[in-house]
């Protein structure tokens, strides 16, 4: 006989209804709105930053569609998409460029589904648009950054021989002023052997000897591509620290890079961490006998004003190689931080011969002053000035030679450690970045095309359900019950674990639907031929499931291992497809065999019959 138990009708039943539960959220669109945070994720913005900014879209006849106060930011939902770009630039002036102020997708799905883990499934940039940085590199900064080092290692190398000379910074260029020819000829070959990259002249004047290192132009050249390059590596990490699906990043000619985010739900977290220069300094507190530079205490809650620090800085953030937050016996924010092999040693050393000194953390953060002026127009021209702010934000006493691992305190809050900690983790831009760009952008193919290839989905779907409710009658039925339960199951599936869905993906959706009718046509045709050799219907059926199951099993193994192999070699739109194809395979196994068997045991039960429709 026909028997199918009852504990797996129970289990159609409950994959359905997570998969209606977990799928429900897809039928919420999301609202175009602008979110307003701080320029440090530890910023609290109140009521004062809202009213004004609802006040200039007001002015300017926006509709607000509403408008609330998140934990660390304002969101501000719009009644019309068409008017996010110029609700951006609106609220921008209004607010002096002091905010980070960033387009988003503010979710409209219900609390209670929030509440349950079921979110929206995400779409690529091609169905649904997204988030499209342009961000020039200031390649300027990087060779200064680079003549800079120069100069130390000049300067190093003249004390060490003990040449006796004036070292100069001007530009690009490095002037060393000496008062004997033999003393320019000694500095001129130490200097020679060990940056053999300057290009040198000579040339007299007064009575003294002159050295002029400089960077020529194919060295330029290199700097800014290498900086163009550490950026584009350091950009990549970061949006991967963010957990963006299917993001790009990619360099554009000779100094930009085009970052692309699809279906970013929090772009003005994106904005911040992207563009974000944060950097951190070791350096001990000076003793008065060389040189030093005196810096501010960042945070409300310290005890000094100021702490002078001396010149040599003894590790960077450059040497970080992995970081993480945490909280120390006082419940304050801290980043533990694990340094690379080569900076281990330099802060052991360091501070081996230090114990009892004082140790400085500085961080060093590139922020903008704004200035306003008024045009020869009569109106009004905002200007912003990068500066470099240098605070310190921690100073404890050395009490033992450090290690790779410490960990360092005195951050405003857990929000602006988790910050610091993934800006160490991604590793330090080599060059500033500047937004040349911000905008949403639309299908790549065209909301045409999309319309067509969905259009051409719901006819193909609609053309297999009437063929096989006609060819296979009851079978049909049952088989179409199933389908639908599969698409479904699939699109719950693909929410829950936040897959993103991509043109291609609809290929692989199509594919699925073909491969769960193929399987149903090979139990049916099963069935068929074992009522051809004089089994009775319930046997035939039971038959037919159990003999069917072999070749189901192989044809989908192979198809779901080319799944596997597309997902680990390919990018982009390749696993876009290569997921959605693996999970329909694992859905349409279910519903093939499992549902459609269930429905089929409903139809028909354990009774006797002498005919099928089939």
């Amino acid at each position: 006989m026909n028997k199918f138990p009852l504990w797996k009708h129970f289990l159609v039943l409950f994959v359905l209804a997570i998969g209606l539960l977990y799928s429900a959220p897809n039928l919420y669109p999301p609202d175009h709105a602008i979110q307003i945070s701080g320029e440090s994720g530890g910023k609290n913005l109140g009521d004062a930053v809202l009213n004004k900014a609802l006040r200039a879209l007001a002015k300017e006849g926006i509709a607000v569609k509403a408008s609330e106060q998140e934990e660390r930011s304002l969101l501000i939902r719009l009644s019309d998409s068409g008017d996010q770009l110029r609700a951006k630039a609106v609220i921008e002036t209004a607010l002096l460029h002091k905010y980070v102020v960033a387009l988003n997708l503010a979710s409209t799905t219900p609390q209670w589904l929030v509440n349950i883990g079921a979110e929206p499934m995400k779409l690529g940039l091609d169905l649904s648009g997204g988030v499209h940085f342009l961000l020039e590199v200031d390649t300027d900064f990087a060779i200064q950054k680079r003549m800079d080092g120069y100069k130390s290692q000049v300067k190093k190398l003249l004390r060490e021989e003990r040449i006796r000379g004036i070292i100069d910074e001007q530009g690009l260029e490095l002037s060393g002023k000496f008062k004997t020819e033999e003393l320019r000829s000694k500095a001129k070959a130490v200097i020679s052997e060990e940056l053999r990259d300057l290009t040198v002249n000579e040339s007299e004047s007064n009575g003294l000897f002159w050295i002029h290192w400089s960077l020529g132009e194919n060295l330029r050249k290199t700097i800014a591509d290498e900086a163009v390059a550490q950026n584009l590596t350091a950009l990549r990490n970061r949006v991967n620290e963010l957990g963006v699906s299917e993001p790009l990043v990619q360099r554009q000619g000779a100094g930009r890079i085009v970052v692309e985010l699809p279906g970013v739900q929090d772009s003005a977290t994106a904005k911040r961490i992207i563009g974000k220069t944060a950097n951190l300094e070791f350096r001990m507190e000076s003793d008065g006998k060389g040189g030093s530079e005196t810096f501010k205490f960042r945070g409300e809650n310290s005890r000094r004003a100021s702490a002078a620090l001396e010149r040599t800085v003894i590790i960077s953030g450059d040497q970080v190689s992995t970081a993480s937050t945490s909280f120390d016996e006082n419940g304050r924010a801290q980043v533990n931080i694990t340094l690379d092999g080569q900076g281990g040693k330099q802060m052991h050393a360091a501070t081996k011969s230090n114990i009892g000194r004082n140790l400085g953390v500085l961080f060093i953060e590139r922020k903008f002053r704004v200035k306003t002026s008024v045009d020869e127009n009569g109106e009004q021209v905002v200007e912003k000035i990068p500066y470099y702010q240098k605070q310190i934000i921690s100073l404890a006493t050395v009490q033992a030679a450090l290690g790779v691992q410490f960990r360092i305190t005195g951050l405003d809050s857990p929000f602006e450690a988790r910050e610091l900690a993934l800006l160490l983790r991604a590793g330090a831009l080599a060059a500033p970045v500047d937004f040349v760009e911000e905008r949403t952008i639309g299908p790549s193919l065209g909301a045409e095309n999309i319309e067509l290839g969905l259009n051409a989905v719901i006819f193909g779907m609609a053309i297999v359900l009437i063929f096989m409710l006609i060819y296979y009658r009851v079978f049909g039925f049952a088989a179409n019950l199933a389908l639908m339960m599969n698409i479904v199951m699939l699109i719950g599936v693909m929410s829950m674990i936040s897959a993103t869905l991509t043109l291609p993906g609809i290929a692989g959706v199509v594919l699925t639907v073909g491969m769960a009718v193929d399987a149903n046509v090979l139990i049916f045709a099963r069935i068929r031929e074992e009522l051809k050799n004089g089994l009775s219907p319930q046997q035939a059926i039971s038959a037919g499931y159990d003999r069917a199951f072999v070749t189901i099993m192989d044809a989908n193994i192979t198809t779901l291992l080319v799944a596997v192999i597309l997902y680990a070699v390919g990018t982009g739109p390749i696993k876009g497809f290569a997921v959605t194809l693996a999970i329909g395979i694992i859905t349409s196994m279910f519903t093939s065999i499992i549902a459609t068997r269930s429905i089929i045991s409903v139809v028909y039960g354990n009774r006797p019959i002498k005919k099928l429709a089939i």
